[in-house]
């Protein structure tokens, strides 16, 4: 296809293309890999009934394709293996209230509606199995295109928003997106939240960003983005001369209220853990954790069984796996430099001082000398928060200011590399990415880092538009996609046969 049709044709209808692609090719490793190379743990298809069924005598029901299940219970490995047990079984045992019931939820509801005709063929655990891969893949989809709405409104530009979705369509985490694992219900909900979010539908977004936290625990930190905008609302708020208390306590009031629903499904299934396995049992039957003054089941089963804490994982035999994780390390704290760095008044002050002046100011920071000069290329219209009295009762309202674009103008024979975003939107996905860092590296397996990080849109936008800045861009662009490309072979080839990849 020449580059001319490629322009006509909406970048929506591409990106579909690629996703779906993107999902075709990482399923079709998966067989490739599981059908040439041996597993090094074959205990996955082991099944035993479920506790409440054990005094049952029933003989399993016998099934028509027994290869096909066969083949299909095999395949799920890992976490996977809780997955499908918690729908199956529910939560027997207390290691399986590590994971979250979003997806066991997903799972179970589509293996007795949309699959339950395939029960008699293939056994009940390969049509739980096939619901996960099925839930996954296409919420993945969804993931990409949300993806791709929430960049053109923080990038302003189609072009560097199509190429970061594209990105993420083969990012290096990729067969966990299309394994029975709760990554793809978990973006498609967190940056579908956040497009919401930025779309000014604050209660709608929050119930998104409340069920990000039903499948996986880092789904609470999503509350930050609630509180950095109560956070500059009360800034606008206390530096108006004329501010109205009623209004500072409903900012206040909106804020935590979001916040708390936000944490809520955690909480709420941290205390169906505690009801579950503390209460109705002795003081002698109980568990450390239920003695302890804050009973916080998912901390304690992160130390004790998978020992999980702060510097814990610091030894000499895990440096492969620091390793394993550096590329993506290496690529999020590039990703948070380059854009401190472009905007160190604005993340020094929280976005919190920045005003018409100071944006001046923002724009002439970014001065590279002869090679990269900054310039202010154009005025755009911004739509800021500004408090206002008409006659009445103080409260907010949308004004539009006058505010100049930073762009980065390249050095002679080099492409554009045009900044047209506002750094005030940038930083909260800036903070919210180098507490993951951090996280990841401090106190988690570090070799996770690769799928702990992929639903980060700030790594995105980062490599996206890095690449398409000239010369310097296309390097950068051979090291992102032979990075991606690499571990989406290593990683098919490693997890898919219950190998340790990250």
């Amino acid at each position: 296809m020449s580059a001319s049709s490629h322009r006509l044709v909406p970048p929506t209808r591409r990106l579909l293309r690629y996703a779906v692609a993107s999902r075709f090719l990482v399923v079709a490793l998966i067989i490739l890999w599981r059908s040439l190379v041996s597993p090094y743990d074959t205990s996955a298809s082991i099944n035993p009934p479920c506790l409440s069924a054990t005094n049952s005598s029933s003989p399993a029901p016998s099934v028509l394709l027994t290869r096909v299940g066969s083949a299909i219970e095999r395949s799920i490995v890992w976490d996977g293996v809780y997955f499908t047990r918690i729908a199956e079984c529910g939560y027997e045992y207390e290691q399986t209230y590590a994971f979250l019931p979003l997806l066991p939820l997903c799972v179970t509801i589509f293996s007795k509606s949309v699959f339950a005709p395939l029960v008699p063929m293939i056994g009940y655990r390969a049509v739980l199995g096939l619901s996960g891969y099925v839930v996954n893949n296409i919420a993945f989809v969804f993931a990409a295109f949300y993806l791709y709405r929430l960049s053109v409104i923080v990038m302003k530009d189609e072009e560097v928003a199509l190429r970061a979705a594209i990105l993420f369509c083969f990012n290096p985490a990729s067969v966990f997106y299309s394994s029975v694992y709760s990554e793809s219900l978990f973006a498609v909900l967190s940056i579908g939240g956040l497009y919401h979010f930025m779309n000014g539908k604050y209660n709608y977004a929050t119930l998104w960003l409340a069920l990000s936290g039903c499948a996986r625990s880092n789904g609470v930190l999503n509350a930050g983005y609630i509180c950095y905008h109560a956070m500059k609302q009360l800034n606008e708020a206390f530096s108006s001369r004329k501010h109205s208390y009623l209004l500072i306590a409903k900012i206040l009031l909106a804020g935590a209220l979001r916040s708390i629903f936000i944490f809520g499904p955690f909480i709420s299934f941290q205390a169906y853990g505690y009801l579950n396995m503390c209460m109705g049992r002795s003081v002698a039957e109980m568990r450390p954790w239920c003695k302890a003054r804050l009973p916080l089941l998912y901390n304690y089963i992160q130390s004790r069984y998978w020992g999980v804490g702060f510097l814990r994982y610091f030894q000499v035999k895990q440096l492969p796996n620091f390793l394993l994780a550096s590329p993506i390390l290496s690529l999020a704290l590039c990703s948070i430099v380059y854009y401190v760095k472009l905007w160190p008044e604005v993340f020094l002050s929280l976005g919190l001082r920045v005003s018409l002046k100071e944006s001046k100011m923002v724009g002439s920071s970014l001065s590279t000398g002869p090679k990269g000069q900054a310039s202010t290329a154009g005025i755009s219209e911004y739509g800021a928060t500004n408090l206002s009295q008409d006659g009445g009762p103080l409260k907010l309202r949308k004004k539009t200011v006058r505010r100049e674009k930073m762009v980065i103008e390249p050095s002679k024979g080099e492409a554009p590399d045009r900044l047209q975003c506002d750094p005030v939107v940038i930083l909260p996905f800036a903070l919210h990415l180098s507490f993951m860092v951090a996280t990841a590296f401090f106190v988690m397996h570090v070799q996770v880092s690769t799928r702990f990080l992929s639903a980060c849109p700030l790594i995105y936008w980062f490599a996206s538009h890095i690449m398409g800045s000239g010369s310097i861009g296309k390097r950068w662009g051979h090291f992102i996609w032979a990075y991606s490309a690499a571990y989406i072979f290593i990683g098919t080839l490693l997890f898919s046969n219950f190998y340790p990849f990250t």
